[in-house]
């Protein structure tokens, strides 16, 4: 089992896999102890084509890469793509496109929510694969023969079943059902997160204006310390600290010191200055610039009965269809068209979601269609005017 490290060899296996009309990728990285992923290795194939690339060979460079993603005439197929993606668009500063996301075409097809990698191998091939080095640190060299037979398999086997997939998308008419999903994974916007979003990620737990500008301001100064430091978010501010900072205030270090959620003696660190300027931006913020605190829709008698009953449509929409639930709609988008209808501005209210469950949902809701047991059997029936 060869591993790339010079560029020589990089560009030949580059340019046999470009003669194909796709490849199948995978990636290896470690990010428990920084913020950004730190690849290890990538592994490609495509029919007759076989390559596992050392990124931390020293000179490498992986511009024949990252211009095989972008080739336009290639199709990029994954497996569960988002982190493999994050990994192209922070270190080559593109999105892969076009992208087949085995994943989430195994969840068109019926394979179940969120299906592993090995089970769907298993269950398109009959192949057993052995997981045994799926912990293993890959940041260190050299790597065993185990190891790299183990990451070759992660793209190999990739390519059956791509091809199953992609030939069950098309019997059943739903290739545009996933194009719609991919249109998604491959939205810039999707990666490129902003600072000033990052409050966002944490639960609302506040009630004044005045708390939601601090967790929006401190939010935004951890996310820009983390990346700057290149550690985890939690290393820099643990989340239970941001809620506790913006209930509090603190305006000094004094007023730091006293809290529960910050280390001992955190408050005397360059870190805690910077922060604490964060705090002082947002408690002098003018009244009328103040951000708004998010209003839960009120809940209208009926509105959970409803949105149960949704659940049981959606569940039998999804055994008829032979697709995953969790792809169709989930819980929130249920609780919205139960309690906003037409109006609820949801996934599961727009294209082919729509077709298959949205309309139905909508007419169950307006009294339209109903849900009875009939000839031992859970059916949906239009409602008799």
């Amino acid at each position: 089992m060869h591993l790339i490290t010079t560029q020589k060899e990089l560009e030949t296996a580059l340019a046999a896999l470009a003669a194909s009309d796709f490849v199948t990728i995978d990636t290896e990285f470690i990010r428990e102890t920084t913020f950004w992923p730190e690849l290890c290795l990538i592994q490609m194939a495509a029919p007759g084509v076989e390559a596992l690339i050392d990124p931390l060979a020293p000179g490498l460079d992986l511009a024949p890469f990252f211009a095989l993603m972008a080739n336009e005439t290639v199709l990029k197929v994954f497996h569960a793509a988002r982190q493999d993606i994050e990994i192209v668009f922070h270190m080559g500063g593109l999105i892969p496109h076009p992208v087949f996301d085995t994943q989430v075409a195994a969840m068109v097809c019926g394979f179940g929510d969120s299906v592993s990698y090995d089970q769907l191998v298993q269950r398109i091939t009959g192949t057993q694969l052995d997981k045994s080095s799926r912990f293993t640190d890959w940041r260190h060299r050299p790597l065993s023969e185990k190891q790299l037979v183990y990451a070759l398999a992660d793209v190999t086997y990739l390519i059956e079943v791509y091809r199953h997939l992609k030939a069950e998308l098309e019997r059943e008419g739903r290739a545009h059902w996933l194009n719609e999903e991919m249109e998604v994974l491959t939205s810039r916007e999707t990666y490129d997160l902003h600072p000033e979003n990052a409050w966002t990620r944490l639960k609302m737990r506040l009630r004044k204006p005045i708390e939601l500008a601090v967790l929006q301001h401190v939010a935004a100064w951890r996310e820009r310390e983390a990346r700057e430091r290149n550690v985890p978010r939690g290393r820099v501010l643990k989340d239970d600290a941001i809620y506790e900072i913006a209930q509090q205030q603190p305006r000094d270090a004094t007023a730091l010191a006293r809290l529960r959620s910050t280390p001992k003696g955190w408050e005397r660190s360059s870190a805690a200055t910077g922060m604490l300027a964060a705090v002082n931006a947002a408690l002098d913020l003018p009244k009328e610039d103040l951000p708004k605190i998010p209003r839960q829709a009120q809940t209208s008698e009926g509105t959970n009965a409803a949105a149960e009953l949704l659940k049981v449509l959606l569940r039998i929409v999804a055994e008829t269809e032979g697709v995953a639930p969790k792809v169709v709609a989930n819980s929130d988008d249920l609780e919205r068209i139960a309690a906003e209808g037409e109006s609820a501005d949801v996934a599961a209210l727009s294209g082919w979601r729509r077709e298959v469950f949205g309309d139905k949902a909508l007419k169950l809701i307006r009294g339209e269609l109903s849900i009875r047991f009939h000839n031992r059997r859970i059916g949906v029936f239009d409602t008799i005017a």
